[in-house]
This record gives C-alpha cells, structure tokens and sequence, in this order.
C-alpha cells in the first residue's frame, strides 16, 4: 500500500511539472536580509558589481543582471551606469540533489534491495522516475559608492523540482528585495507565484495499433441483355 501510495504521489508531481505554461507554480524561499539603509535615497541610482568569477566565463554575469533587473527596478532601485549612488553584486548557485522522494531502497532491477513489484528478475513495472530536484540559492549586495560600505545584503534560499532555472532564479530575486529597504527582521518566508513554459515536456502517447482492413470485393459486370 506504501508504495502504491508512493506512485500515485509521484504521478502527480510529474504531471505538475509537465503542465508547462497552463500552470502556476507558488515558489517558497526562505530569506534573510540586513539593512543599513533606514529609507530610500532621493536618487536611488545604482551600478553592478562585477566578480573575477563571473567574467570569466562570457555572459554569465549580464545573464544573472538581465533576471536580477526586474526585481532591482520593482524595489525602486534604478540603473545608472554613469553616475550610480550604489552598486550592486549579484550571486546565484543551483545545486541538484536526490529527490526527497526518492526511495534509497528502491533500483530498477531484480530482487533484493532493488526489488519492486514483482517476483523475480525482469517482472512487474517499475515506478515512475524520480523528477529531478534544486537547491538554489541567490544573494544580492548593495555597496554605497563613496564610502565602499554595505548598506544591504539580502539572500533568498528554495528547494524543488521547478526545471526553469531563469524564471526560478528571477522570482528568487523578487523575494529576496521583498520589503527593500526596511524588510522585517529575521528569517522569513516569501512565496513568489511563476508560471510559463517548462523544460519538461510530457511524451507522445503511443500511436494506435493500427487495425487489419478488408479489401472491398471487386465490381460484378451487369448480365448482358438481350
């Protein structure tokens, strides 16, 4: 019963995340942040802050600015390369892990500690594969310019099988300014509701065996008359 109750929960988060753009999905984040700005500037402009680690690999920081910018612009912040009164330093870390529902006890082969359901080698049908799981973590630091002192540092924390990295990694950020610049103290959670197209895509279902046909019988000649 355990297990057939394993499968059917498992169904149905495979069919959750293979709904792709008819869904939603609600992203929980754990998030924690440490003001030292007690209101909002009256120019609130802002740079980005560029690591050695992101430069060395081409695009990958204006990637992670381009998904950072809508939250950044949503929590009143504005970009102003020229003369910026902040800058800003992006991070963001996507880890996969074993699945919380997989069972360690399970394989897809045999008996023993991979049995499944069945009675011996190559019998019964295995249960549904295990859909791949992130741990994800974003962080976002603002310096003030003049005095090279951090004013903000914020960082957003979420687990699960949301495949969309870029729209996961977009929402983090939104969480994570959530309450900019005098967010509540403390740990906190921070649901931010995505929707869109997904990586996973559900499989064709099988064709229809296709089904003998029978050969009309050929035109009978019309008797002659005489």
């Amino acid at each position: 019963m355990k297990g057939a109750l394993r499968s059917i929960a498992l169904a149905g988060l495979t069919a959750l995340l293979l709904a792709g753009c008819a869904s939603t999905y609600r992203l929980d984040n754990t998030v924690q942040t440490f003001s030292g700005l007690p209101s909002l500037p009256a120019s609130p402009t802002y740079r980005f802050e560029r690591l050695p680690s992101q430069l060395a690999v081409p695009g990958q920081e204006t990637q992670l600015e381009a998904l950072a910018d809508p939250a950044l612009y949503k929590a009143g912040l504005r970009r102003d390369d020229a003369s910026p009164r902040y800058s800003v330093q992006l991070s963001a870390r996507i880890t996969q892990v074993l699945s919380p529902w997989a069972d360690p006890w399970m394989s897809p082969y045999g008996l023993g500690p991979g049995w499944r359901h069945g009675w011996g080698p190559g019998w019964g049908a295995p249960y549904p594969p295990e859909p791949p799981w992130y741990v994800r973590e974003v962080g976002v630091i603002v310096r003030d310019v003049a005095s090279n002192k951090v004013v903000y540092e914020t960082r957003a924390h979420n687990d699960g099988p949301w495949l969309d990295h870029a729209t996961a990694l977009a929402a983090m950020f939104d969480a994570a300014l959530q309450g900019f610049p005098n967010p509540p103290p403390g740990p906190r959670r921070v649901d931010i509701v995505v929707g869109g197209k997904q990586v996973a895509v559900a499989p064709a279902a099988p064709a229809p065996a296709a089904q003998p046909t029978t050969a009309a019988p050929a035109a009978q000649p019309a008797p002659a008359t005489r």
